[in-house]
């Protein structure tokens, strides 16, 4: 799919000088998904040029190009993610996309994570909060306002296994047995194990956790918690919350307070000493720097919410956190993201959920996490009227009770609608 035909009227967006430049007439690909992915598509995309044209009178739209991945990828091309897809994601920047299949028997184990990874998106952002009316399993799901910066290219997710039995394990266990004998010692059950690798960066943990505080100071948000399992996994987990405290004592010195200058000011003078220092810092409008083993954390964002707001996490830790917060606000069905690249501005908006093949094609299933993944599309793009826009069609749509079957069977005296009906309101309500 060399062939790409750009729409005529329309203009990349480009990056200049860390900054993205967004015509009036940008160029998005956009890949519809599989199984509900069409459904949802044709609802979001609907939403989305409805907001930007109320919201600039036609002085910007946006010119979609289909790309393709996943089963109609593969359907057309015999590859499930063609080059050609990737290219224009790069090309283009800022792209956004449905749920996709992951293929079975071999090749590519997940199209999301290969995608991720080409283009080194190494955040994947997740936002978390909750819209009045949305049915929750918890009493004060309001106060759940959290964004989850997912490290996105590293950890187990980097695909470094070995299968049990395979040739490749044999030679790795040997190599293992013969060079670190007391790493080997380790593994219960040496014969019959599959084998897995865990690499943590530096450079991976530092342009993570910048982007967590650029993020937390551009939006004024008063603490970043680095969530970690390193009383366990002392040297990559461990190094991962140590490298982000470096960072942020480093670069952002003026900005932040963190709990090893805590710390350290309570070894010195006491920790009423401490206390009083990090109570001046953050009344000076610092971000506070802290951290939560990953096990207490999945606790805490259930039982205290309001003592996290932005968090930067390891890939997996990340998946947990992300999908349980997720469940607090109405599910992931629901549930936006976006993967960024903040070094070259590429950025990939997706639902979050999977394809639910059996409800292909029913126009009943929830557009919401596609349609808000596009509204943080908008936002990345410094579109803020049309996002603003559509967050606020989004509360007065489920404040009215006009809902998809997800919602409707959890709320009472609801009426539940279809996808594309449910798109229907958000555009009255814009």
């Amino acid at each position: 799919m060399s062939d790409l035909i750009p729409p005529p009227n329309g203009c990349p967006i480009t990056m200049q000088n860390g900054r993205l430049l967004v015509p009036n007439n940008p160029i998005i690909p956009f890949i519809e998904g599989d199984g509900t992915g069409p459904d949802i598509w044709r609802a979001t995309v609907r939403v989305l040029d409805a907001a930007v044209a109320h919201s600039y009178q036609g002085q910007r739209k946006i010119h979609w190009l289909e790309v393709y991945a996943g089963e109609k990828a593969y359907r057309l091309f015999d590859t499930w993610l063609p080059d050609g897809t990737v290219n224009a994601c790069r090309q283009y920047l800022v792209s956004i996309k449905g749920p996709l299949t992951t293929p079975i028997g071999g090749g590519i184990r997940s199209l999301n994570v290969a995608l991720r990874q080409m283009l080194d998106m190494y955040v994947c952002l997740r936002p978390v909060r909750w819209f009045n009316g949305v049915p929750s399993p918890v009493k004060h799901p309001e106060s759940v306002d959290m964004v989850i910066f997912r490290e996105n290219t590293e950890d187990i997710y980097a695909g470094l296994e070995f299968a049990q039995g395979s040739a490749e394990n044999a030679r790795f266990l040997q190599l293992l047995k013969e060079n670190f004998p007391a790493q080997f010692s380790k593994i219960r059950f040496p014969e019959t194990s599959g084998i897995g690798i865990k690499p943590v960066s530096s450079e991976g943990t530092e342009r993570l956790m910048r982007a967590a505080i650029e993020y937390a100071i551009t939006n004024q948000r008063k603490s970043v918690t680095i969530v970690h399992k390193g009383n366990i996994m002392k040297f990559t987990e461990g190094a991962f919350r140590q490298w982000a405290y470096e960072l942020a004592e480093r670069e952002y010195a003026e900005q932040t307070y963190t709990w090893l200058q805590w710390e350290k000011t309570r070894e010195q003078l006491g920790e009423a000493a401490a206390n009083l220092e990090q109570a001046a810092a953050l009344a000076a409008g610092r971000i506070l720097i802290k951290d939560a083993i990953a096990d207490i954390a999945l606790q805490q964002v259930l039982t205290r919410p309001d003592d996290f707001d932005v968090i930067a996490t390891l890939n997996l830790n990340g998946d947990y956190l992300s999908d349980a917060l997720a469940a607090q606000v109405g599910g992931i069905g629901i549930a936006p993201g976006g993967n960024i690249n903040y070094q070259t501005g590429t950025a990939v908006f997706e639902a979050t959920h999977g394809t639910a093949p059996k409800y292909a094609d029913l126009d009943k299933v929830n557009p919401g996490s596609l349609i808000l993944s596009g509204e943080m599309m908008l936002r990345y793009m410094g579109w803020t009227e049309a996002a603003d826009a559509i967050i606020h069609a989004m509360d007065a749509a489920i404040a009215a009770k006009r809902v998809t079957y997800d919602f409707a069977r959890l709320m009472d005296c609801a009426t539940e609608v279809k996808c594309s009906e449910f798109a229907d309101a958000l555009i009255a309500h814009l």
